[in-house]
Protein backbone atom coordinates (compact mmCIF):
# COMPACT_ATOMS: atom_id res chain seq x y z
CA UNK A 1 0.00 0.00 0.00
CA UNK A 2 1.32 3.44 -1.08
CA UNK A 3 0.31 6.78 1.47
CA UNK A 4 0.35 9.70 -0.35
CA UNK A 5 0.51 12.61 2.61
CA UNK A 6 0.21 16.20 2.01
CA UNK A 7 1.08 18.89 4.09
CA UNK A 8 4.39 18.76 5.43
CA UNK A 9 4.22 21.63 8.17
CA UNK A 10 5.42 21.48 11.70
CA UNK A 11 2.98 18.39 12.59
CA UNK A 12 2.63 16.67 8.89
CA UNK A 13 6.60 16.84 8.20
CA UNK A 14 7.28 14.30 11.37
CA UNK A 15 4.54 12.41 10.41
CA UNK A 16 5.50 11.90 7.02
CA UNK A 17 8.89 11.08 8.39
CA UNK A 18 7.51 8.34 10.90
CA UNK A 19 6.25 6.48 8.11
CA UNK A 20 8.66 6.15 6.09
CA UNK A 21 11.30 5.25 8.84
CA UNK A 22 8.82 2.05 9.43
CA UNK A 23 9.32 1.39 5.54
CA UNK A 24 6.09 2.35 3.95
CA UNK A 25 5.78 3.70 0.52
CA UNK A 26 5.28 7.35 0.80
CA UNK A 27 4.59 9.86 -1.50
CA UNK A 28 4.77 13.40 -0.52
CA UNK A 29 3.57 16.95 -1.52
CA UNK A 30 3.34 20.54 -0.12
CA UNK A 31 2.67 24.32 -1.14
CA UNK A 32 6.36 24.65 -0.61
CA UNK A 33 8.30 21.93 -2.44
CA UNK A 34 11.08 22.84 0.37
CA UNK A 35 9.52 20.95 2.70
CA UNK A 36 9.91 18.17 1.19
CA UNK A 37 13.47 17.59 0.36
CA UNK A 38 13.94 16.28 4.47
CA UNK A 39 11.89 13.27 3.18
CA UNK A 40 13.32 12.88 -0.16
CA UNK A 41 17.10 12.98 1.92
CA UNK A 42 15.69 10.20 3.68
CA UNK A 43 16.74 7.66 0.83
CA UNK A 44 14.04 5.81 2.02
CA UNK A 45 11.65 5.46 -1.63
CA UNK A 46 9.88 8.80 -0.60
CA UNK A 47 8.18 10.38 -4.39
CA UNK A 48 7.58 13.59 -4.27
CA UNK A 49 4.39 14.83 -6.22
CA UNK A 50 3.78 18.55 -7.62
CA UNK A 51 0.21 18.55 -6.94
CA UNK A 52 -2.59 16.71 -4.38
CA UNK A 53 -3.74 15.43 -7.95
CA UNK A 54 -0.60 13.77 -9.04
CA UNK A 55 0.18 12.26 -5.86
CA UNK A 56 -3.27 11.02 -5.47
CA UNK A 57 -3.30 8.86 -8.72
CA UNK A 58 -0.50 6.88 -8.30
CA UNK A 59 -1.44 6.04 -4.03
CA UNK A 60 -3.75 3.95 -2.40
CA UNK A 61 -4.46 6.44 0.54
CA UNK A 62 -3.86 9.89 0.93
CA UNK A 63 -3.34 11.83 4.19
CA UNK A 64 -3.97 15.58 4.61
CA UNK A 65 -2.70 17.64 7.47
CA UNK A 66 -3.38 20.77 6.59
CA UNK A 67 -3.92 24.36 8.71
CA UNK A 68 -7.70 25.18 7.92
CA UNK A 69 -11.29 23.54 7.11
CA UNK A 70 -10.85 25.79 3.66
CA UNK A 71 -7.96 24.37 2.95
CA UNK A 72 -8.51 20.74 3.33
CA UNK A 73 -11.70 21.14 1.38
CA UNK A 74 -9.45 23.02 -1.39
CA UNK A 75 -7.08 19.95 -1.55
CA UNK A 76 -9.86 17.29 -0.91
CA UNK A 77 -11.76 18.20 -4.35
CA UNK A 78 -7.91 18.25 -6.42
CA UNK A 79 -7.23 15.10 -5.09
CA UNK A 80 -11.18 13.66 -5.96
CA UNK A 81 -10.20 14.53 -9.34
CA UNK A 82 -7.58 11.55 -9.86
CA UNK A 83 -8.36 9.26 -7.08
CA UNK A 84 -9.25 5.67 -7.69
CA UNK A 85 -12.62 4.22 -6.47
CA UNK A 86 -11.71 2.54 -2.93
CA UNK A 87 -8.78 4.90 -2.11
CA UNK A 88 -8.84 6.36 1.45
CA UNK A 89 -8.83 9.89 2.40
CA UNK A 90 -7.34 10.18 6.12
CA UNK A 91 -7.77 13.83 7.11
CA UNK A 92 -5.70 14.62 9.83
CA UNK A 93 -6.39 18.60 10.11
CA UNK A 94 -8.91 19.90 12.92
CA UNK A 95 -12.52 20.32 11.82
CA UNK A 96 -15.54 20.37 13.20
CA UNK A 97 -18.03 17.73 13.31
CA UNK A 98 -20.21 18.68 10.52
CA UNK A 99 -17.68 20.04 7.99
CA UNK A 100 -15.99 16.62 8.24
CA UNK A 101 -19.51 14.81 7.58
CA UNK A 102 -20.04 17.24 4.60
CA UNK A 103 -16.47 16.33 3.04
CA UNK A 104 -16.71 12.79 4.07
CA UNK A 105 -19.90 12.49 1.76
CA UNK A 106 -18.43 14.45 -0.58
CA UNK A 107 -15.07 11.88 -1.20
CA UNK A 108 -18.42 8.79 -0.82
CA UNK A 109 -19.41 10.19 -4.02
CA UNK A 110 -16.31 9.50 -5.80
CA UNK A 111 -15.49 6.01 -4.34
CA UNK A 112 -13.51 7.65 -1.60
CA UNK A 113 -13.82 6.42 1.64
CA UNK A 114 -13.33 9.11 4.27
CA UNK A 115 -11.43 8.60 7.99
CA UNK A 116 -10.67 10.90 10.33
CA UNK A 117 -7.61 11.01 12.48
CA UNK A 118 -6.83 14.71 14.36
CA UNK A 119 -3.57 13.99 16.95
CA UNK A 120 -2.82 15.85 20.35
CA UNK A 121 0.04 15.89 22.75
CA UNK A 122 1.91 18.58 20.67
CA UNK A 123 4.52 18.94 17.74
CA UNK A 124 7.47 17.54 19.89
CA UNK A 125 5.76 14.37 20.05
CA UNK A 126 5.15 14.03 16.76
CA UNK A 127 8.63 14.13 16.54
CA UNK A 128 9.15 11.27 18.24
CA UNK A 129 6.81 8.96 17.29
CA UNK A 130 4.78 9.34 20.78
CA UNK A 131 1.65 11.58 19.49
CA UNK A 132 -2.13 10.47 20.49
CA UNK A 133 -3.91 9.68 17.58
CA UNK A 134 -7.78 10.16 17.52
CA UNK A 135 -9.67 7.96 14.94
CA UNK A 136 -13.03 8.12 13.34
CA UNK A 137 -14.79 6.19 11.00
CA UNK A 138 -15.74 2.77 9.58
CA UNK A 139 -13.88 -0.13 12.07
CA UNK A 140 -12.50 -1.99 8.96
CA UNK A 141 -10.85 1.14 7.97
CA UNK A 142 -9.23 2.17 10.92
CA UNK A 143 -8.29 -2.11 11.16
CA UNK A 144 -7.00 -1.53 7.68
CA UNK A 145 -4.62 1.88 8.52
CA UNK A 146 -3.91 0.66 11.94
CA UNK A 147 -0.12 -0.20 11.25
CA UNK A 148 0.51 2.92 9.45
CA UNK A 149 -1.19 4.81 12.52
CA UNK A 150 1.12 3.05 14.93
CA UNK A 151 3.93 3.86 12.72
CA UNK A 152 3.22 7.54 13.66
CA UNK A 153 1.20 7.40 17.02
CA UNK A 154 1.23 5.84 20.35
CA UNK A 155 -1.58 5.92 21.99
CA UNK A 156 -4.43 5.48 19.63
CA UNK A 157 -8.02 5.85 20.36
CA UNK A 158 -10.90 4.39 17.62
CA UNK A 159 -13.38 6.75 19.05
CA UNK A 160 -16.62 5.24 16.93
CA UNK A 161 -17.67 6.64 13.58
CA UNK A 162 -16.88 9.45 10.88
CA UNK A 163 -17.56 12.60 12.99
CA UNK A 164 -16.87 11.47 16.37
CA UNK A 165 -12.67 12.48 16.47
CA UNK A 166 -13.39 16.16 15.42
CA UNK A 167 -15.58 16.20 19.12
CA UNK A 168 -12.72 14.53 21.58
CA UNK A 169 -10.13 16.64 19.29
CA UNK A 170 -11.87 19.78 19.87
CA UNK A 171 -12.83 18.54 23.49
CA UNK A 172 -8.80 18.00 24.75
CA UNK A 173 -7.34 21.36 22.65
CA UNK A 174 -10.20 23.13 24.68
CA UNK A 175 -8.61 22.02 27.96
CA UNK A 176 -5.15 22.64 26.82
CA UNK A 177 -6.22 26.11 26.08
CA UNK A 178 -8.02 26.66 29.69
CA UNK A 179 -5.14 25.25 31.39
CA UNK A 180 -2.70 26.80 29.63
CA UNK A 181 -4.42 30.42 30.85
CA UNK A 182 -4.65 29.10 34.39
CA UNK A 183 -0.98 28.11 33.94
CA UNK A 184 0.22 31.57 33.20
CA UNK A 185 -1.76 32.90 36.00
CA UNK A 186 -0.13 30.37 38.94
CA UNK A 187 3.42 31.47 38.09
CA UNK A 188 2.68 35.04 37.87
CA UNK A 189 1.32 34.41 41.76
CA UNK A 190 4.20 32.74 42.25
CA UNK A 191 6.34 35.26 40.93
CA UNK A 192 4.86 37.87 42.59
CA UNK A 193 4.31 36.25 46.17
CA UNK A 194 8.52 35.88 46.01
CA UNK A 195 9.01 32.12 44.94
CA UNK A 196 11.75 31.19 42.77
CA UNK A 197 10.16 30.43 39.79
CA UNK A 198 12.20 27.18 38.92
CA UNK A 199 11.22 25.63 42.36
CA UNK A 200 7.92 26.65 42.04
CA UNK A 201 7.14 25.30 38.59
CA UNK A 202 8.89 21.75 39.88
CA UNK A 203 6.44 22.01 42.69
CA UNK A 204 3.64 22.15 40.76
CA UNK A 205 4.78 19.18 38.05
CA UNK A 206 5.13 17.70 41.30
CA UNK A 207 1.53 18.19 42.70
CA UNK A 208 -2.16 17.45 42.26
CA UNK A 209 -2.29 21.07 40.19
CA UNK A 210 -0.29 19.48 37.56
CA UNK A 211 -1.26 19.34 33.98
CA UNK A 212 0.34 18.12 30.80
CA UNK A 213 0.45 21.64 29.72
CA UNK A 214 1.83 22.88 32.63
CA UNK A 215 5.01 20.33 32.26
CA UNK A 216 5.34 21.42 28.50
CA UNK A 217 4.04 25.10 27.55
CA UNK A 218 4.94 26.40 30.95
CA UNK A 219 8.55 25.78 30.41
CA UNK A 220 8.05 27.80 27.41
CA UNK A 221 6.82 30.14 29.11
CA UNK A 222 9.76 30.22 31.78
CA UNK A 223 12.44 30.40 28.84
CA UNK A 224 10.56 32.99 27.24
CA UNK A 225 10.71 31.50 23.77
CA UNK A 226 6.88 30.95 24.04
CA UNK A 227 7.30 28.63 20.64
CA UNK A 228 4.91 25.79 20.52
CA UNK A 229 4.38 25.99 17.04
CA UNK A 230 1.20 26.25 17.25
CA UNK A 231 -0.24 29.86 16.65
CA UNK A 232 -3.20 32.33 18.27
CA UNK A 233 -5.21 32.20 14.95
CA UNK A 234 -5.38 27.73 15.26
CA UNK A 235 -6.22 27.97 18.88
CA UNK A 236 -9.18 30.64 18.47
CA UNK A 237 -10.01 28.42 15.53
CA UNK A 238 -10.05 25.44 17.88
CA UNK A 239 -11.89 27.15 20.73
CA UNK A 240 -14.44 28.16 17.90
CA UNK A 241 -15.41 24.66 17.48
CA UNK A 242 -15.72 24.17 21.19
CA UNK A 243 -18.14 27.02 21.20
CA UNK A 244 -19.93 26.16 18.67
CA UNK A 245 -20.01 22.52 20.27
CA UNK A 246 -21.76 23.64 23.58
CA UNK A 247 -24.49 25.51 21.96
CA UNK A 248 -25.22 22.35 19.60
CA UNK A 249 -25.39 19.93 23.05
CA UNK A 250 -26.46 23.14 25.28
CA UNK A 251 -23.43 22.93 27.36
CA UNK A 252 -22.35 26.43 28.93
CA UNK A 253 -18.24 26.49 28.67
CA UNK A 254 -17.92 29.19 31.04
CA UNK A 255 -13.91 28.66 31.30
CA UNK A 256 -13.95 28.29 27.54
CA UNK A 257 -15.27 31.27 26.64
CA UNK A 258 -13.59 33.39 28.81
CA UNK A 259 -10.04 31.60 27.56
CA UNK A 260 -11.09 32.62 24.36
CA UNK A 261 -12.03 35.98 25.24
CA UNK A 262 -7.94 36.13 26.49
CA UNK A 263 -6.85 34.39 23.06
CA UNK A 264 -8.67 37.33 21.05
CA UNK A 265 -6.84 39.84 23.77
CA UNK A 266 -3.65 38.12 23.04
CA UNK A 267 -4.40 38.13 19.15
CA UNK A 268 -4.86 41.72 19.32
CA UNK A 269 -2.08 42.57 20.94
CA UNK A 270 0.67 40.30 19.59
CA UNK A 271 -1.01 38.99 15.99
CA UNK A 272 -2.16 35.73 14.89
CA UNK A 273 1.26 34.36 14.02
CA UNK A 274 2.10 34.74 17.80
CA UNK A 275 2.47 31.69 19.32
CA UNK A 276 0.02 30.33 21.86
CA UNK A 277 1.60 30.48 25.03
CA UNK A 278 2.17 34.12 24.74
CA UNK A 279 -1.11 34.58 26.12
CA UNK A 280 0.40 35.02 29.72
CA UNK A 281 2.77 37.60 28.64
CA UNK A 282 -1.01 39.52 28.36
CA UNK A 283 -0.45 39.11 32.23
CA UNK A 284 3.58 40.19 32.19
CA UNK A 285 3.00 43.26 29.88
CA UNK A 286 -0.06 44.24 32.38
CA UNK A 287 1.85 43.90 35.43
CA UNK A 288 4.88 44.82 34.77
CA UNK A 289 6.31 41.43 35.92
CA UNK A 290 8.07 38.68 33.23
CA UNK A 291 8.10 34.66 34.25
CA UNK A 292 11.32 34.21 33.53
CA UNK A 293 13.86 31.32 35.18
CA UNK A 294 16.85 29.87 34.04
CA UNK A 295 17.11 26.54 32.71
CA UNK A 296 14.06 26.01 30.97
CA UNK A 297 14.17 25.08 26.76
CA UNK A 298 13.48 27.68 24.39
CA UNK A 299 11.48 24.64 22.19
CA UNK A 300 9.98 21.29 23.35
CA UNK A 301 12.27 17.90 22.13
Amino acid sequence: MRYGFIGLGNLGGHLAASLLEAGFDVSVTDIDPALGQRHLDMEKGCVWHDSPAELARDCDAVITCLPSPAVSEKVLNEVLTTARAGTTWIEMSTLGREEMLRLGAIASKKGVRAMELPVTGGVHLAAQGQITMLAGGDKDLFELHLPALEAMGNQIFHMGPLGNASIIKVITNMLAFIHLKACGEALMLAKRGGLDLGQAWAAIKASSGNSFVHETEGALILNGSYDVAFNLDLALKDLGFAMEFGREFGVPLELAAATAQTYVEAKAAYGGDAQSPIIAKLLEDRLGTDLRASGFPARLE
